[in-house]
């Protein structure tokens, strides 16, 4: 009697376990209550429920095998107790190979799948509470760098402030110095023009006689010889042609030489009033009787310090009008909603790959350095093209150098959480387009999507 008991325990177990349903999820195990039919889930068709598992596809949506390979277009449920639940195709069901961490898809095949599901969650988990020590980390570090991006921000404000006040100033200074310089110059000019017409007082009259009599005196022997006559006196209406002997005496008073005091009361009148003779490039030539005149030395001297202040000044307003338009740019550019990547402004990042140097200064550029030397732009500054929800994430850098198939080089840079702030990868997946990844605090986001991992046991 007690053999027949077990015998029919057993062909229960049996049967039981022949009709489990296998591959559904919990919320798709109401469509599987056994019942004398079962409706296909997108109701096209009613069959008997033992035609369930049968190992024959009579659903076209092949909802009557979840368990089998029979249909095409069916889906087996992992469960994967202990790690993250999935769906595997109907075709790989009972194929001989463990696609299921916890061997529930090989139930009735040739092999023995180990059950590794825990061994799987474990790391999972650990893989993911890493990546939360990592974002909260990264958070703070974003916190400090927030922090520091609005006293920065402030500085720049305060600085502009500054060059700007500086601007006007020298605004004013530039406007001063651009009147005296002009003053100068027309004094200058009202000088050299008094000494062109012979508007001149006897104060400096002798001393311009004696400048006179130095100028052809050529061997500074205190007297003017015929031959110093024809080397430094011309025609007014000939200048290229040499004065003969007899022209030359008749200078000289019918003598051959003259002394200072008979030039002064002969020959300074003829070459002042400069009708038929003068001295040969006198206002020009070094010592001659423009540049020997002290007042003339004075006004030049004047226009030469006020020219050299002016263009002080001058370079002085450009530079700081340079540092204005390149400060008013920096502050131009969106550095994020609380100005988080503004610290990032004026860093560059390097990573080498291969034989190539790559380059990253946010806001400015990327480039690419070979082991010969050359460097390539692979694009200037141009825009954040991140995802409406994440618009900080990704850095688009344009019109790089061309390429000899059409176009120019540019690259987009991904952003990514973590706690150092680096250059991790670089990657050219079509010609001449560039992708980089650049980890930093400030990409970090307040929360991070995890994936399901089953806890339980």
């Amino acid at each position: 009697m007690r053999f027949h008991v077990i015998a029919a325990a057993l062909l229960w177990a049996a049967f039981v376990e022949s009709r489990k349903i296998r591959g559904i999820s919990s919320s798709y195990k109401r469509f599987y209550r056994e019942r004398k039919s079962f409706l296909c889930i997108d109701g096209s068709k009613m069959i008997p429920f033992e035609q369930v598992n049968d190992d024959y596809c009579d659903c076209a949506d092949g909802s009557d095998e979840p368990g089998t390979s029979a249909c095409p277009r069916g889906r087996f449920y992992c469960t994967n107790l202990g790690f993250r639940p999935h769906y595997i195709p109907s075709s790989r069901v009972n194929d001989g190979i463990c696609d299921c961490c916890d061997a529930s898809d090989e139930y009735n095949s040739h092999v023995r799948c180990q059950n590794t599901c825990w061994n799987l969650g474990q790391k999972e988990r650990a893989y993911v509470e890493g990546q939360m020590k990592t974002l909260d980390e990264g958070l703070r570090l974003k916190q400090q760098l927030i922090e520091e991006g609005v006293l920065l921000w402030r500085e720049k404000q305060a600085q502009l402030r500054e060059l700007q006040r500086a601007a006007e100033d020298l605004q004013i200074k530039l406007e001063e110095h651009r009147r005296r310089k002009h003053e100068a110059d027309r004094l200058k000019e009202q000088t050299l023009k008094a000494l062109k017409a012979g508007d001149k007082g006897l104060r400096h009259q002798n001393s311009t006689v004696s400048h006179l009599f130095q100028l052809l005196d050529s061997n500074k022997d205190g007297s003017i010889s015929v031959d110093e006559i024809k080397a430094k006196v011309v025609l007014v209406h000939d200048e290229k042609r040499v004065l003969s002997e007899d022209e030359a005496l008749t200078l000289l008073g019918g003598g051959h030489q003259m002394d200072l005091s008979t030039f002064q009361n002969t020959l300074w009148d003829v070459l002042i009033q400069g009708h038929d003779y003068k001295i040969k490039d006198a206002h020009s030539a070094p010592g001659g009787l423009m540049s020997e005149d002290p007042h003339l030395k004075a006004a030049d001297r004047a226009a030469e310090w006020e020219a050299t202040d002016l263009k002080k000044v001058e370079e002085a307003y450009e530079t700081v009008n340079m540092e204005i338009s390149d400060l008013q740019r920096k502050l131009g550019i969106d550095y994020g909603t609380d100005w988080e990547y503004l610290f990032l402004n004026g860093q560059c990042y390097k990573l080498k790959v291969y034989e190539y140097m790559y380059t990253l200064c946010p806001f400015n550029m990327v480039s690419q350095k070979s082991s010969a030397g050359v460097e390539v732009s692979l694009g200037k500054w141009g825009m954040w093209a991140g995802p409406p929800k994440n618009h900080y994430s990704q850095m688009v850098y344009e019109n790089g150098e061309p390429c000899w198939q059409g176009g120019s080089r540019t690259t987009t840079v991904t952003l990514t959480c973590g706690t150092e702030t680096a250059l991790r990868l670089v990657k050219e997946p079509s010609k001449c387009q560039y992708t980089m990844d650049f980890e930093t605090p400030v990409a970090c986001q307040p929360v991070l999507k995890q994936r399901g991992v089953h806890s339980e046991l």
